[in-house]
């Protein structure tokens, strides 16, 4: 199969837009489906691609944490974020293309997100720590503000996925749900993709504490709206366990 092959069968499988950001339908997702398509040529496998879309976040991490908080390393750092977020998307589609992914891929690509999310906000505390003068964050208080942001994050990565996992599968051939345009703007304060923008601004001090701040306030205002959705729909009855399963313990 030939590069645009590929990305024709590509374009014909993509996963609903439903939840989905208007960065991650219209920008994040088609990059990923042009890497797919070179990495299916270039025959890497997805477990492959996961660990290039890691070697880029962890090198924009590591940049964070130990370059010199000018302009310039904070475009690298964009660049080097952006496309490890477009890799992360990459795996998947690259999976489905050649037949479907595996527990253990999946398993691998989750670990790495998880990891990557701890490790930048870990990061963006080195670095005010590091150069308080440049982020104008002398007083202690402040430091707070990466570990609120890296908190939310993380709970919100983890109810989201042990969502996923819980909630019954819609039945076979069913029609996807359609997308809200409303809901995917109003998802863009906490797209990964938007959050890497923000380190542009790692050269502006001041104005990269505020930009990293204002999105981690948002991280911590949907935080409980996700939660309280979640919830709802784990606790409805299609969401109870189907016959023949293990009861769950009585609460």
């Amino acid at each position: 199969m030939s590069w645009g092959q590929a990305l024709a069968r590509l374009g014909g499988a993509q996963k609903t837009a439903k939840g989905v950001s208007l960065y991650s339908r219209f920008v994040n997702r088609p990059t990923g489906r042009f890497l797919a398509a070179g990495s299916y040529v270039a025959g890497l496998t997805p477990n492959q691609v996961t660990l290039v879309s890691a070697a880029f976040s962890f090198a924009g991490v590591a940049a964070v944490a130990v370059a010199p908080p000018t302009w310039w390393t904070g475009a690298l750092v964009w660049l080097a974020l952006a496309v490890g977020f477009a890799f992360d998307s990459a795996d998947g589609q690259l999976a489905r293309l050649r037949g479907g992914g595996s527990p253990a891929g999946e398993w691998l690509d989750h670990v790495v997100d998880c990891a990557k999310t701890t490790a930048l906000h870990t990061a963006v505390l080195v670095a005010f720590f590091r150069h308080p003068g440049h982020f104008g964050t002398g007083a202690d208080v402040v430091l707070l503000v990466p570990l609120v942001f890296l908190t939310a994050s993380t709970v919100t990565f983890f109810g989201g996925l042990l969502t996923e996992q819980l909630k019954r599968k819609a039945a076979p051939g069913g029609p996807a749900p359609a997308p809200s345009t409303l809901r995917a703007v109003a998802l863009l304060p906490v797209d990964h993709g938007v959050f890497c923008l923000v380190f542009l601004l790692l050269g502006g001090g001041p104005l990269f504490l505020w930009g990293y701040g204002l999105l981690g306030a948002a991280a911590v205002l949907y935080l409980p709206l996700f939660l309280a959705k979640w919830f709802r729909e784990l606790d409805r009855p299609a969401a109870q366990p189907v016959t023949g399963a293990e009861p769950s313990p009585a609460r």
